[in-house]
């Protein structure tokens, strides 16, 4: 499972502890691949006219949609000390590994905006027709805002494949 942990700026890096993985958020240059020394799973935002933009890496699939959630979250909420207040629990479906990003993106839009909770952890599980999804969830009322609330996800630019390095995605919320 993987815990959403607050971002601190230092120059253009900074680090975040993901439950047992530490992870390094930053860019080269302004652009190129997330700098990971030694670790495994992570996200980053980058500049993105009016929107979120989100790009997570990950061994797994799963885990990969997870950090990118997280980077989600992490942009419109601080959630450094936000307090669990259940558990929300899903079964998503798609077709396509775009389609489960989608859907797992989507269903924290929908819950921030009927219970107005936000996922602080995510745990996903391959399913025969999609993903089962677990997320603790926060009252959103309860964490600093950040950045404004997601309204949904935009399929421009959406991108969720596996390399030599493990899996990497990229999506961009609107705002």
């Amino acid at each position: 499972m993987y815990r959403a942990c607050p971002i601190f700026a230092e120059s253009e890096a900074s680090l975040c502890e993901a439950g047992e993985v530490l992870v390094a958020h930053a860019q080269r240059g302004g652009r190129g691949r997330p700098i990971v020394a030694e670790r495994s799973a992570g996200y980053r935002t980058v500049p993105h006219t009016a929107d979120v933009r989100v790009e997570a890496w990950a061994p797994s699939r799963e885990e990969c949609i997870a950090q990118a959630v997280l980077g989600a979250v992490n942009g419109f909420l601080d959630t450094s000390a936000a307090r669990p207040v259940r558990t929300h629990h899903c079964q998503l479906r798609g077709d396509t590994d775009e389609d489960l990003l989608v859907a797992v993106v989507d269903e924290v839009i929908f819950r921030l905006d009927t219970d107005n909770e936000a996922p602080i952890a995510v745990d996903l599980t391959p399913t025969d027709a999609g993903l089962d999804a677990r997320m603790t969830m926060c009252n959103a009322a309860e964490v600093p805002q950040i950045g404004a609330i997601p309204k949904a996800v935009s399929l421009h630019e959406l991108l969720i494949d596996a390399g030599p390095d493990g899996w990497r995605c990229s999506i961009t919320v609107d705002v």
